[in-house]
């Protein structure tokens, strides 16, 4: 059995499918709720490690929920999902560092991947989102990717294809703690500042320079 994961949207049809598709690839949903009071009652009950929110619900939004988690030092990873595709929303998902953020159109095909990278610690952000929302300056960019060596440009390459450290792990034939070092001596050259996911997304900003 995987991850403890709470399920919480306010369309019958959604919150069935999605919980019958998540227990038929053993994922464990202990718990399910149709408004957002009742969802943040179950994560401060239950403390699944992941609970997967539609934005939008009465009594409580996912962007509360994740609000109120982070104040109370609740360590559930959120993952929103939603039909909305504004930067503002993205914007707050950020702050509240969402481990992910997906399209409910696309949530059957993207949510494993989805649950899977933000197990690893690595956040999950939809290829239909990221690239609308956050531009890049090419040239400021390449200059950038000049500081790398060869094995960084490879992680970043396979961290732009949503990748996630074990997964780049193997790949690269390296251990998991050597893949994380990787990581922080990327962030560090490229100056990025303080998002747990600010890596992913420059890297899916840069991926036609890489």
């Amino acid at each position: 059995m995987k991850s403890s994961i709470v399920i919480a949207d306010d369309h019958p049809l959604m919150l069935t499918g999605m919980s019958n598709y998540l227990t038929s690839i053993d994922y464990n949903i202990v718990g399910k709720a149709s408004d957002g009071q009742a969802a943040y009652n179950l994560i401060v009950k239950l403390k699944p490690e992941i609970a997967i929110l539609d934005i939008r619900m009465p009594h409580r939004t996912g962007l509360e929920i994740a609000h109120d988690c982070k104040k109370n030092e609740i360590s559930t990873k959120i993952i929103l999902i939603t039909f909305d595709k504004c930067q503002d929303v993205y914007e707050q998902a950020k702050e509240l560092n969402i481990y992910g953020y997906i399209l409910k159109e696309f949530a059957v095909e993207e949510i494993e991947n989805c649950i899977e990278s933000v197990r690893n610690n690595t956040p999950y952000f939809s290829q239909d989102i990221v690239p609308n929302l956050e531009k890049s300056d090419t040239e400021t960019d390449l200059k950038a990717l000049n500081k790398l060596t060869k094995t960084e440009i490879k992680i970043i390459k396979l961290i732009s294809q949503n990748k996630t450290s074990i997964e780049i792990s193997e790949i690269l034939n390296v251990s998991y703690r050597t893949i994380d070092k990787h990581r922080s001596n990327i962030v560090n050259k490229l100056k990025l500042q303080g998002k747990h996911n600010a890596l992913f997304i420059w890297a899916t900003n840069n991926k036609d320079i890489l």
